[in-house]
């Protein structure tokens, strides 16, 4: 051991060949551990809600607005504050909007500057010079660091100050240089992003959401069950492929995969519109759509119940196929009467909605016909070709997992699935039984092994267990006994829809159970808490998402649309700063227009869960973990060069 502690600080001293490079290394990453923790922002369940998601992180939550109030506080009104607020969010159109009022604009630039370049100033003050050098915009990046950092021995500081400023107003530079600053403000608010699961699905824009966090500056992404089924799409599972098309069509929004993924639709649409010709598919009206053309409303109707046809015939496919995953108690096409329009459940007889089925071959259910086949074939290529479809899915690889542990805290999107008195359920994956975080740790290797195992059977297994963990029972994304999507469209008996929940969502407030999950991860059940998402916080039914004292924080309130109406409001956020952990409850985005025109910031109340006793540092974090350790491997290298252990390279 200590041989290799000899050849360690033999190649540390490479790095550092002296007493004096070593020395200043140690009081720079000194420095560092001492400044105050960054800003960490959680988000979850986004669900294709672009315009709000692009929103809420544009002002970090509200971060940047109690920027402005801490530096501004009593010395500008509330309207100026909001004005300077919305300015930063969207720098660009609010700057056509004020040209097309404002008379002086020399004067405007130079009154905005000034406040930007103070709210700059306080949101670089807990970075080092380094890190916000490289955050700063190339072409202004000297001029902002100029103008960002104190120079207390300046005489003439105002003087230095007013030319640097009245020569970016002369020469026509004010408006880049303010964008510039209100990007950097944006950029320094918010120091980590955590995207807690479930960014597709519902809404109009996840490719688009997709973008713009390859952009983010830092980010990790804990997978949701409605991602995994888009990374299961795109590695070409057939199940997947049909649900991930089935919802699109449910919420109007095949225009995702048409002209966001550029996968063509034409053959299942001329499928469609053949075989329901005389269908009205009321069974499969759209969510949300009442705008929509109604040429245009029918042949997405249509397709709605074309691809849940195929759906339910693929599905069954592979229920046989893994029998273990327990989806062959939900095949209901060898159940249905075709003659009489009936279905029977339990030994129960039920009355179909709708008994049309022109491509179910009721000796052989679960066979697609010649023309599914075919249509299923071109999709699966189609997902598997798509550039910009795989592009997505890599990132999802390369910065998700199923669970994150980070400062301290365990990030995770469902549930851990638990018995009912709180034990660890063993769950069965591929012949092996597993539980708790090792559960997690089979069931992620399985979903990288669908892209990338060199084994076809192993990719195989992956490909198909993303879709165990879309649905499955006893998977930790899902967390419900069943999917009751074959009811809901055809069965007017609502107990039949009722999808049971995983105990964890019964026990989330036995302090017990929660300190027992935190145990599971390694985690210190004093000081670390668990935060996730995916089942909407109904807060207008008095729900609360702080769970068990603060240690338990669901921050799923509804970003989508679709689950406003059952929530009360558009989603919980949640920021960890170097004060603590502040709740953020959001009321609807009303749109982009209208928080630039009419200054409408998203209204959200904020809530303090938990206020540390001595301000957090970047010693309290992970990073300042590493480097304390790094700390101590240049002390000991220091001590091997002063006993004459290494001899200095100078």
């Amino acid at each position: 051991m200590k041989a290799l502690e000899e050849k360690y600080l033999e190649g540390l001293s490479e790095l550092f060949p002296s007493i004096a490079a070593a020395s200043t290394e140690i009081i720079n990453l000194q420095a560092i551990v001492n400044l105050p923790k960054g800003t960490e922002h959680f988000l979850t369940d986004i669900h294709g809600e672009y315009e709000a998601f692009a929103h809420v992180l544009k002002n970090g939550s509200g971060s940047v607005k109690r920027k402005v109030d801490d530096v501004f506080a009593n010395t500008m009104s509330s309207r100026d504050k909001q004005t300077l607020a919305t300015l930063i969010y969207y720098p660009r159109e609010k700057m056509e909007r004020i040209r097309e009022e404002e008379q002086n604009m020399d004067d405007w630039y130079k009154i905005m500057l000034y406040r930007l370049i103070e709210v700059a100033k306080r949101s670089a003050s807990k970075y080092t010079r380094s890190k916000v050098r490289k955050a700063l915009p190339k072409d202004f990046a000297y001029v902002i660091e100029e103008l960002i950092t104190e120079k207390s021995g300046m005489t003439d500081k105002e003087s230095y100050y007013n030319s640097i400023i009245s020569t970016i107003i002369q020469i026509g530079r004010a408006e880049e240089f303010i964008v510039a600053l209100c990007e950097l403000i944006q950029r320094l608010v918010v120091d980590h992003l955590h995207i807690v699961g479930d960014i597709y699905d519902r809404g109009p824009g996840p490719h688009l959401i997709m973008d713009k966090l390859m952009e983010y500056h830092s980010v990790d992404i804990q997978w949701g069950n409605h991602d995994i089924l888009w990374m299961g799409a795109a590695a070409g599972q057939k199940c997947c492929i049909a649900n991930v098309i089935r919802i699109c069509a449910r919420y109007g929004n095949l225009d995702i995969l048409e002209d966001g993924y550029g996968i063509n639709l034409l053959p299942l649409a001329t499928f469609a519109w053949k075989q329901y010709a005389k269908d009205p598919c009321e069974c499969f009206l759209l969510k949300g759509q009442d705008n929509c053309k109604p040429q245009e409303l029918e042949l997405n109707m249509k397709m709605h119940k074309a691809i849940s046809v195929i759906q339910f015939k693929v599905e069954g496919q592979a229920a046989e196929l893994y029998p273990e995953f327990g989806f062959q108690r939900r095949n209901f096409l060898d159940k249905i009467n075709y003659e009489e329009g009936t279905i029977t459940i339990g030994g129960k007889i039920y009355q179909l909605l709708d008994d049309y089925f022109p491509t179910i071959d009721p000796k052989n259910p679960y066979q697609l016909s010649a023309e599914e086949e075919e249509i299923m074939n071109r999709l699966v290529k189609a997902f598997q070709s798509c550039e910009k479809l795989q592009r997505h899915m890599r990132f999802l690889l390369n910065k998700g997992s199923l669970y994150k542990i980070y400062n301290s805290n365990l990030l995770y999107h469902g549930c851990v699935p638990l018995n009912d008195d709180g034990s660890l359920r063993k769950v069965k994956i591929y012949g092996k039984s597993y539980q708790g975080r090792t559960l997690y740790d089979v069931m992620e290797s399985y979903v990288r092994k669908g892209f990338f195992a060199v084994d076809p059977d192993e990719k195989k297994k992956g490909r198909d267990l993303m879709w165990y963990i879309w649905q499955g029972a006893n998977s930790p994304l899902f967390g419900k006994d069943k999917m009751a999507t074959f009811e809901r469209y055809f069965l007017a008996e609502k107990e039949l829809w009722k999808e049971k929940k995983n105990a964890y969502y019964l026990l989330l407030e036995d302090e017990n159970v929660m300190n027992g999950i935190l145990d599971e991860f390694g985690l210190d059940r004093e000081i670390s808490h668990i935060i996730n998402g995916h089942v909407p916080v109904k807060t207008k039914n008095g729900e609360n998402p702080v769970k068990c004292g603060g240690k338990v924080l669901v921050i799923d309130g509804g970003f989508s649309k679709a689950y406003q109406k059952e929530t009360g409001i558009a989603g919980y956020t949640l920021i960890y700063n170097s004060y603590g952990l502040i709740l953020a409850a959001h009321d609807p985005f009303e749109s982009t227009e209208a928080a630039i025109e009419k200054e409408r910031d998203i209204h959200s109340d904020s809530v303090i869960v938990k206020r540390t006793l001595e301000r957090k540092t970047v010693g309290d974090t992970d990073v300042g973990k590493v480097l304390k350790e790094r700390i101590a491997d240049l002390e000991a290298l220091l001590d091997a060069y002063r006993s004459g252990q290494i001899i200095e390279k100078v």
